[in-house]
């Protein structure tokens, strides 16, 4: 148990002081020679209905995500999304947050995402394998959602629905989750409005709404969204701030 705590802790060290150096380096040296813009879902909760190119890794970095509730903030810092392209309209999931605040990985998850349907309308579905985090809970989960999205014109339209469980926290957790997110293709800026929905068992649904906007700057987009929550569970306002790109490896 000892060797496995000391193991956890230079992990987490590792990752606060490397993560962000790691990302900044992949974004400015492959840049110049052909990243293309990532159009995944960072700062939005939803996920759309289309998967990354074949042979394509899509890297989104989260320079910070802040949730303010009760005069109390909530800081997540970095937030990786690393997801790759599979023929077949396949892509293998990442996902990964730290909280610098409390000196711990908040949250960490892979899984798969396969859309048989990929038209003006898309249909899909997307499941992860919630990993543990912490050494006092070695518990795991799973989630699984459906994934559509319709596009007319400039406008292109998400919904998600699905459910989870979660054996990670003290008590775990299973309930539903929902959204829809409208955005709108600009030239070069992408703004989008979201509504998100999330209830674990019994308790009181959590409800937020909020803005979000894609600013394709060339060989990466610079990416901002503002939650606000509609009810006493949901977080009072959640501020992100995201950089992504993509790049073909064969």
């Amino acid at each position: 148990m000892a060797k496995a705590a000391a193991l956890y802790s230079r992990l987490t060290i590792l990752c606060q002081s490397t993560c962000v150096l790691t990302m900044i380096v992949v974004l400015a040296v492959l840049g110049p020679i052909g990243l293309m813009p990532a159009y995944g879902f960072p700062p939005y909760r939803s996920t759309d209905a289309e998967t990354a190119d074949p042979w394509t890794v899509e890297a989104r970095l989260g320079l910070f995500r802040v949730e303010r509730e009760a005069r109390h903030n909530a800081y997540s810092s970095p937030l990786l999304r690393v997801n790759f392209g599979l023929p077949g309209n396949l892509e293998l999931l990442s996902e990964f947050e730290y909280r610098p605040d409390e000196g711990q990985v908040a949250d960490a998850a892979v899984g798969l995402k396969w859309i048989p349907l990929m038209q003006s309308l898309s249909i899909g579905v997307e499941t992860l394998v919630l990993l543990p985090v912490s050494q006092k809970n070695e518990g795991a989960g799973v989630e699984s959602v459906l994934l559509t999205t319709l596009r007319v014109g400039t406008l292109r339209l998400h919904i998600n629905a699905g459910g989870f469980y979660d054996a990670r926290p003290s008590e775990s957790e299973r309930g539903w989750k929902s959204s829809g997110l409208v955005e709108v293709q600009l030239d070069r800026f992408r703004p989008g409005v979201e509504v998100f929905a999330k209830q674990v068992r019994t308790q009181p649904v959590q409800v937020l709404v909020g803005p979000g906007i894609i600013f394709d700057m060339g060989p990466f987009d610079l990416r901002a969204g503002l939650h606000v929550g509609l009810t006493r569970e949901a977080a009072d306002l959640t501020p992100s701030v995201w950089v992504t790109s993509k790049f073909p490896v064969w």
